[in-house]
C-alpha cells in the first residue's frame, strides 16, 4: 500500500513545522523565542469572543448554509464597500475555513491540468503547493530585493503564454511585506485584461499597513478587471482569529456557486460559532485593529533597526503584514564552533541550536539568501531575540 503520487509531490508547510517544533522545544522546558508563526500574538477582542459565547448560548450549534450565513456574506459586502470601495452583491461572496481553505477553492474551481499559474516569488509557501495539489503548474516571478520586492508588468509579462489561467497578487506580501503601488496594480490589471487571465487577489493583510501606504485593490480598476478579479481575505491577521478559521472570497458568480458546490463536498459550512463572531467583527469598532496595526508598527521600527546593525545581514523595512525578509547571506561562509554556513537553512539551524530562535529558511519562500522573521510576538520577546541573534551572528568568523 501506497500514497498518492499527489501526496508524495506536496511538500508540508515549513511555516507551520518551524512552529511546531518551537513549541515542542518550549514544552520540554527550553527557553526558545518563535519567530516563526504568522499569527498575531494579541488576544482576540472582547465583543468578538462574546458574540460567539452569545451564539452558543443561543444554540446556534448547528449545520448553516455550505457556503456561510447571510448575514456574514452582508458583513463582507459591507466591508467591502466601506474599506475597499468594492460593489458586491451576497451571491458574490463565499464564506470559508480560513483564508487559506478560500484560496484552495479558487484553484480547485478554475484550474485544468496543466494550467499555469503564475507567483510572485518570494511566495507564501502554500501557494504552489496548493497550484500543485490542484494539478496546475506554478511559474514564478522572480521579484527582486534591489526594487524592494515589488511585482510589476515587466517581470510577469514574458511569462504570460496561452497556458496562463491565473496571477497571483499578494500585497501587502506574505512573505516580503511589500505593498503594492496603484501604478503597480494598474499594470498588472491591464495585462490580465489584454491576456485573458484571471487575478486573484490574496487581500490577507490589507489593514496591516505602514508610512501612509493607503491599500488599493485591483479589483478597484474598472468592470473588465473587476470581472477578471476574485479577491480573497481573511478574519485571522486582522482580528486575531487565526484559530477561528474564517476566510473570504468574493468575485464573479459562476465562480463563486462553482466553490460553493466544491465546499460543499468538502468541508460542509464553516463553524458556525465563528460565523456569527465574524460577523461582529467586521460590523463592530475597529479600534482594535488600528491598535494592533500601531504596534505591529512599533515592533516594525525596531527590529529592522537591531537587523541591519548585525554584521552580514540586511534588511528592508516592510510596508505591510507582520514580517520582515532580511537578507542573511553576508553570514554565508562563516563558521561557529566547527560549522560552516551556506544557505539559509544552515542559518535557521544555527540560530535555533546557538541562540534558542526559531526563524524560518528563505529557501521555503523561493529565496535561499533570506529569512523570514515574523514581528507577531511581543516587544520584550523581540529585544530578547535579536539581543540572542546579534551576540550568535557576532560569533561567526
Amino acid at each position: 500500500m501506497s500514497v498518492s503520487q499527489r501526496a508524495r509531490n506536496i511538500v508540508p508547510s515549513a511555516t507551520l513545522t518551524i512552529s511546531a517544533t518551537a513549541r515542542r522545544m518550549r514544552a520540554e522546558g527550553i527557553d526558545v523565542i518563535g519567530f516563526g508563526s504568522g499569527e498575531p500574538d494579541f488576544d482576540t477582542p472582547d465583543h468578538i469572543k462574546e458574540a460567539a459565547i452569545q451564539a452558543i448560548r443561543e444554540g446556534f450549534t448547528k449545520y448553516t448554509a455550505s457556503g456561510g450565513i447571510d448575514e456574514l456574506k452582508d458583513a463582507v459586502v459591507a466591508k467591502l464597500k466601506r474599506d475597499n470601495g468594492l460593489e458586491y452583491t451576497r451571491d458574490q461572496v463565499l464564506i470559508s475555513c480560513g483564508g487559506k481553505h478560500s484560496l484552495y477553492n479558487v484553484f480547485q474551481a478554475l484550474l485544468e491540468p496543466g494550467d499555469d499559474v503564475i507567483i510572485p516569488a518570494p511566495y507564501w509557501v502554500s501557494f504552489p503547493e496548493q497550484v500543485k495539489l490542484c494539478d496546475g503548474k506554478p511559474v514564478f516571478a522572480q521579484t527582486s530585493e534591489r526594487e524592494g520586492f515589488r511585482l510589476h508588468r515587466a517581470l510577469v509579462e514574458p511569462l504570460v503564454t496561452p497556458r496562463t489561467k491565473i496571477l497571483v497578487v499578494n500585497s501587502p506580501s506574505n512573505p516580503t511585506g511589500a505593498a503594492l503601488t496603484r501604478v503597480e496594480l494598474q499594470g498588472l490589471a491591464e495585462l490580465a485584461v489584454q491576456r485573458g487571465f484571471w487575478l486573484l487577489s490574496d487581500e490577507t493583510y490589507d489593514s496591516l499597513v505602514y508610512d501612509g501606504h493607503q491599500h488599493v485593490s485591483v479589483a478597484s480598476f474598472g468592470d473588465a478587471v473587476y470581472a477578471r478579479t476574485i479577491l480573497v481575505n481573511s478574519l485571522s491577521k486582522a482580528y486575531a482569529m487565526t484559530g477561528w478559521r474564517i476566510g473570504y472570497t468574493a468575485g464573479p458568480r459562476e465562480i463563486i456557486k462553482a466553490m460553493d458546490s466544491i465546499q460543499s463536498q468538502e468541508t460542509s459550512n464553516p463553524t458556525s460559532i465563528a460565523q456569527r463572531a465574524a460577523v461582529v467583527a467586521l460590523t463592530g469598532a475597529q479600534d482594535s485593529t488600528h491598535r494592533m496595526r500601531e504596534e505591529f508598527d512599533r515592533r516594525r521600527r525596531s527590529i529592522v533597526k537591531r537587523l541591519n546593525e548585525m554584521p552580514g545581514i540586511s534588511c528592508l523595512s516592510p510596508q505591510g503584514a507582520f514580517y520582515v525578509f532580511p537578507n542573511v547571506s553576508g553570514t554565508y561562509g562563516k563558521s561557529h564552533a566547527g560549522k560552516t554556513l551556506t544557505n539559509s537553512t544552515d542559518f535557521a539551524a544555527y540560530l535555533l541550536d546557538e541562540a534558542r530562535i526559531a526563524v524560518v529558511p528563505g529557501v521555503e519562500f523561493g529565496s535561499d539568501a533570506h529569512v523570514r522573521i515574523s514581528y507577531a510576538t511581543s516587544m520584550a520577546n523581540i529585544e530578547k531575540g535579536m539581543d540572542r541573534m546579534a551576540a550568535a551572528v557576532g560569533q561567526l568568523h
